[in-house]
């Protein structure tokens, strides 16, 4: 390619299925905390954004101290057989393999501890597709998903005009649009049609395989 043209990938939702791990790991933190303890299948919709947005909802409460205790406990199981606890998306290996040969140029960028996101995509065995995986730091920072945008844009001096952000929550598609980047939205993470839409997706797959023809159409000359 002439031109450096990069597509960033959410992590969870979108290259893995970590609902396993990270409901449980929830309902740890909660157990922990003295508080009710949801069913898995009702902590679905809190997967996605940051923990340090999720965790004053499931605890009705805006104590910042609360919110860190719950996530330290969060992170006491998931740092364990949490992040393992992850299925690979069936068909995405074949989808990165496809792009990375294409000379695009692919990055992670999730909200996730950029810690256990590196641990993960190799786990996978995805690293070698991936010139870098991007997330938060233990201090909060890089976890709202513009801000992670804007850290990349800066650290692989890419082109928003020649990126494509692929994520599965409005999150993905609101930092990237924060940063000038459109987004492609998938249909097997832990958002819907209507929220993608509404957010603002310029195309939305349903199965991995479309991806590599849409990422050409978004960033074709």
């Amino acid at each position: 390619m002439p031109e450096r043209k990069a597509v960033l990938f959410d992590l969870d939702g979108t290259l893995t299925d970590p609902f396993v791990g990270i409901s449980t790991s929830m309902q740890y933190a909660l157990e922990k905390m003295g508080r009710p303890i949801p069913l898995a299948e009702d902590l679905r919709r809190y997967i996605g954004p940051p923990l340090q947005v999720t965790f004053p909802m499931l605890l009705a409460s805006d104590d910042p101290a609360l919110s860190e205790l719950a996530l330290g406990h969060y992170r006491e199981r998931y740092s364990g057989p949490g992040k393992f606890e992850n299925e690979l998306i069936d068909g995405i290996e074949d989808t990165v393999k496809d792009l990375a040969d294409k000379g695009y140029e692919l990055f992670v960028a999730t909200s996730k501890l950029e810690s256990y996101s590196v641990e993960i995509v190799e786990h996978f065995g995805l690293m070698p597709y991936f010139q870098a995986v991007h997330g938060s730091r233990l201090d909060g920072s890089n976890a709202n998903k513009a801000e992670l945008i804007r850290h990349i844009i800066a650290t692989e001096t890419i082109d928003p005009a020649q990126t494509v952000m692929i994520g599965d929550r409005l999150h993905d598609v609101h930092g990237a649009a924060a940063n000038g980047i459109k987004t492609i939205g998938v249909l097997w993470g832990f958002g819907d049609r209507a929220e993608l839409e509404e957010a603002g997706v310029a195309r939305i797959a349903a199965d991995p395989g479309q991806l590599p023809a849409f990422v050409d159409e978004l960033l074709a000359p």
